[in-house]
């Protein structure tokens, strides 16, 4: 009997595509670039040299591995079992660098001398620029101007690391302007430099390029859990925006038996405008060069978003998300801004772990998920540390 693939060796295909989601929709000038980025990971991810200097970086640079946190406080409250993956353990504070520290190594490979990205809460703006620190780049950050003065603690350590920083002042001026902004700038000066996607969007290679990258995350996770209880645990979540820190703890879990939930920003409600929820309210739909669920208004245009967590405030989600919920390998939950901010506090008053606000999303889910299942261990991917959150929080949800 011939034994099946595992999922990580079967999606995407060739041409990027997780079932019908993701594939490669971008102008003709990109797609030279994109084909060369393309070759360069496929043969990069198989070299010794490659493997072993990232191999390296994770271990002495960044920290890594991160724990697993039983936090005992919490499920006592909640009468459940949680685990924390513990990322904001991992140096600058999320899961960020994983990819950052890998994409930076691919465009040394490549020749580059510039590398230019998106970010929304800042967490991949500040580790893209410490991996352009880390190997004498230079860097460029496009961030939306409503999420520069939210996040500002972020843009001050984006400054110190040498990171030049470009404030989006188009629509929304949040995530999705600073991905289009991002994408012109590169347009510009695709010869020098590369285009460093901060999630699993984007076109073909970047959702399987970050997913890999990011995979750590999850074969770190599972074995961990086994050596720590002996077996798997019954159900891992993550929080999804683009979604590549749940793209990576899920990915070790998807061949497994073990229920995966993705947890969307539900926000203050369940109007346009109100949410960033696109895998609950969406429709298919390309935008930012792949097709995947999509948050449309009327016009059938990428629709206005929200959420109190800047760094999930996309109206898509990325193209593997969208596969795997498709098919009912994945569920959903759904976190308000309220549910967000009171895990927020809970994390940080019961366990001492101050949380950023995109990671109490995952937490807020387990709490209620682990309360109707009393018996069920579950993981959570604490993403980052709440640090860039503090001054929002305080403003905005003061102690009570």
């Amino acid at each position: 009997m011939q034994r099946q693939k595992p999922y990580l060796d079967s999606f995407p295909d060739v041409n990027g595509y997780f079932g019908k989601f993701g594939g490669s929709f971008i102008p003709a000038e990109l797609e030279k670039p994109f084909s060369q980025i393309n070759e360069a990971y496929n043969k990069l991810s198989k070299d010794f040299n490659f493997i072993n200097e990232l191999k390296n970086i994770r271990k002495y640079y960044q920290g890594r591995p991160t724990p697993i946190y039983y936090a005992k406080n919490i499920s006592n409250k909640v009468g459940g079992n949680i685990y924390l993956k513990r990322e904001d353990l991992n140096h600058t504070g999320a899961h960020k660098l994983n990819h950052c520290m890998a994409e930076a190594l691919l465009a040394k490979h490549l020749g580059k001398k510039k590398l230019i990205a998106e970010t929304g809460a800042g967490q991949h703006g500040v580790a893209l620029a410490t991996a352009a620190a880390y190997f004498g780049l230079e860097c460029e950050i496009h961030m939306g101007e409503v999420d520069i003065k939210k996040e500002y603690p972020n843009v001050v350590k984006m400054k110190i690391l040498g990171a030049k920083i470009v404030a989006v002042t188009k629509g929304l001026k949040t995530l999705k302007e600073a991905v289009d902004s991002a994408f012109e700038a590169y347009l510009k000066d695709t010869e020098n430099s590369m285009f460093a996607i901060g999630s699993v969007v984007g076109p073909h290679p970047f959702p399987k390029m970050v997913r890999d990258f990011q995979s750590v995350i999850g074969f770190e996770a599972r074995e961990q859990f086994l050596e720590m209880t002996g077996k798997l645990p019954d159900m891992v979540t993550a929080c999804v925006g683009g979604g590549s820190n749940a793209m990576g703890i899920f990915s070790a879990f998807i061949d497994d038996s073990v229920k995966l939930y993705a947890v969307e920003p539900a926000g203050k409600g369940d109007k346009i405008g109100e949410h960033s929820a696109s895998l609950t309210y969406g429709e298919e739909g390309i935008m930012h060069g792949f097709n995947s669920i999509m948050l449309k208004n009327e016009n059938k245009e990428p629709a206005p978003v929200h959420s109190i967590a800047s760094g999930i405030d996309y109206p898509s989600v990325g193209p593997e998300h969208a596969y795997l919920n498709s098919i009912g390998r994945t569920n959903i939950g759904l976190c308000s801004d309220d549910e967000a901010v009171e895990a927020f506090y809970t994390l940080s008053r019961l366990e001492g772990i101050i949380p950023a606000l995109e990671s109490s999303h995952a937490l807020a889910f387990a709490m209620k998920y682990a309360k109707e299942h009393k018996d069920e261990s579950i993981l959570v991917s604490l993403s980052g540390r709440g640090d860039k959150d503090i001054d929002f929080v305080i403003e905005n949800y003061p102690l009570v």
